[in-house]
């Protein structure tokens, strides 16, 4: 049902951190309740302090601590339960997470205040030895009891086994209805993992004893299987399969991660799964109606899906409360925390101006309002290149999945440079590289990604290289020659137009339709990019150079191997590589450039 925008609701109702604009008022779908109800995250990567620079995105968790609050007091007493999951992804991509020495420090407590009944770990969780054992030794005993990993190991830094990172599985019984729950919490099949950690295929996961005891449970009126796992994809697809052989009947409740959109899987009329996008942009919300319980007959399970922009405006007239009656102790607390954390952190700290908006994928490439031309032709060429390799001609490659945000025209500040690219790999280079095999190199990164997947390493995918949500958009664009404007569509400013209450924003089609966002919006266009991007660094040369330094991050060097081996370039990098511009990385390199050239009027 559509709802007309609530003016009374306005100008009181304010964003919560001090720099965070405003939501606008724009015209919302309800929420379809049910018997058992959840709130979703994912994907969040540090970004609690919500989107200061996006009025759609400007709840802080503080504000998602007060919405679930009030969103359970709200269906319980309506006789019904409500469940809040997250899937992981919670570090990495935001200054409130990566500015912090040691890494962390204030995001751990800041999570931990929201009450979450499910929760699982990401593949940024595992990246790194400190995170991982962060996860098992604050993480994992925050949420004693909610925190689920099925495929997931850990060598105990104190003991040195290998043990669960968490618990497999739990069963257990919702608090008002008494609705029996089979949980589960699975990642993708991920081999980026750090060596403490063992990351075992979905499918073998599945054969072992102890998950083919838990689904043999005859009393569970659901299955909740909560991962950082695509909503469409294989590994899903082998846990429903698995539990459809045992139970052909039961509902199973999916919530998925990883890819950055919102999605929406139906597997059969009683298995769904739901992705609720990524940053802190989207709080899914997914209801179940008909199931059967100790004291009711099944009349068949009804799902209903929104997804939630993550902002005051939709918080108030989902709860229907106002800015008086909405917020909790709790989450006002929690706000402040956000706050006083930031200030600690110098987030604020400006840097320069931006003299306009640069997007990662609204715009095609190349384009002058690309954020992959901005760094190519400016940032790169004029400031990546080591004192001790000034005279030699020198090409730069850099993956566009090393870019995670946009920039938006306006005040750059510390926050800004770990938003945009929040990786902490150096440069390496290997010497002596003949210009045609650099760009050979560069035609297989981008263009031959199926031959090096099957031929040499089924688990290294040239399409890694890209942002998580560029995989999307390369699907739709095969299954239309129009740009992508529906589950990939990517925020931009939100300023009125046309119609004074249709502001740009999230268009979803899913595969239960395009109903499902809570706020209607216009639609966002969204170009593929390339997976990977070059520059050829500043020489006093006219023309291309015979040979050169071939230089990149050194998240790229196990691509490269195989890239030079199409190319018939015979470099060892391992033994060949070294160091370029020691200490640096590409967030430094963006702060550099932005204090230089980006003056604020």
């Amino acid at each position: 049902m559509l709802l007309s925008v609530l003016p009374w609701l306005f100008p009181s109702a304010l964003a919560a951190q001090p720099s965070a604009p405003n939501p606008i008022p724009a015209p919302l779908r309800d929420l379809e309740f049910g018997q058992i109800n959840f709130l979703h995250t994912t994907d969040t990567h540090g970004w609690l302090a919500g989107h200061l620079q996006e009025p759609s995105y400007s709840a802080d968790w503080g504000d998602y601590i007060s919405f679930t609050t009030r969103m359970r007091e709200k269906v319980e007493a309506q006789g019904q339960d409500l469940l809040v999951i997250d899937t992981g992804d919670r570090v990495e991509g935001n200054g409130l997470y990566d500015s912090s020495q040691p890494k962390g420090i204030y995001l751990s407590e800041i999570i931990r205040h929201q009450h979450i009944d499910v929760l699982t770990s990401g593949n940024h969780e595992l990246y790194q030895h400190n995170t991982s054992n962060n996860e098992l030794l604050t993480t994992v005993p925050n949420f004693r009891g909610h925190y689920l990993s099925s495929n997931i190991d850990i060598y105990h830094p104190i003991t040195h086994e290998l043990v669960p990172l968490a618990p497999r599985y739990k069963k257990f019984t919702t608090k008002v209805q008494g609705i029996r729950i089979v949980a589960f919490g699975f990642l993708f099949n991920f081999n980026g993992n750090y060596n403490n950690t063992v990351v075992q295929p979905v499918e073998d996961t599945i054969q072992e004893a102890w998950f083919q005891e838990a689904i043999q449970d005859k009393d569970v009126d659901l299955f909740l299987v909560a991962g950082h796992v695509p909503a469409h994809s294989p590994e899903y697809r082998a846990i429903f399969r698995a539990i459809r052989k045992i139970h052909w009947a039961t509902p199973i409740q999916f919530f998925a991660g990883h890819q950055h959109i919102r999605d929406y899987a139906q597997y059969d009329s009683k298995a769904v799964a739901l992705a609720s996008g990524r940053f802190m942009e989207t709080i899914g919300f997914m209801s179940i109606d008909g199931l059967s319980t100790n004291s009711s007959a099944a009349t068949g399970p009804v799902f209903k899906r929104r997804y939630i922009d993550n902002n005051l405006y939709s918080f108030y007239h989902h709860t229907g409360l106002d800015e008086d009656s909405f917020p909790t102790e709790k989450g006002l607390e929690v706000s402040k925390m956000i706050t006083e954390a930031r200030s600690a952190l110098n987030l604020d700290k400006v840097y320069g101006c931006a003299p306009r908006d640069l997007w990662m994928s609204r715009v095609p490439y190349p384009h002058p309002d690309s954020i992959y031309t901005w760094l190519e032709t400016e940032v790169l060429a004029t400031s990546l290149k080591d004192d001790c390799r000034r005279t030699i001609p020198a090409v730069a490659i850099l993956n566009t999945g090393g870019i995670r945000f946009d920039i938006f025209k306006g005040q750059f500040t510390h926050d800004s440079a770990f938003i945009i690219s929040p990786f902490t790999n150096d440069f390496h280079y290997v010497k002596d590289v003949p210009y045609d095999k650099v760009q050979l190199i560069m035609e297989v990164l981008n263009k031959q990604t199926k031959i090096l997947g099957v031929s040499h390493n089924k688990d290294l995918s040239m399409s890694d290289l890209a942002s998580p949500d560029q995989q999307n958009i390369a699907k739709q664009n095969l299954e239309s020659q129009w740009l992508s404007t529906d589950a990939s569509s990517r925020q931009v400013p939100l300023v009125k137009r046309g119609d004074a209450n249709i502001i740009p924003g999230y268009t979803t089609k899913d595969d239960a339709g395009t109903d499902g966002d809570d706020t209607i919006h216009s639609p966002i266009s969204a170009y593929q990019v390339p997976n990977c991007i070059q520059a050829l660094l500043s020489t006093n040369e006219t023309t291309a150079p015979e040979t050169v330094d071939l230089v990149y991050i050194n998240f790229l060097e196990p691509f490269l191997v195989l890239a030079a081996k199409y190319a018939g370039l015979g470099v060892d990098f391992g033994k060949d590589s070294e160091v370029y511009m020691p200490n640096t990385t590409m967030s430094d390199l963006i702060l550099d450039y932005v204090e230089q050239n980006w003056k604020c009027e």
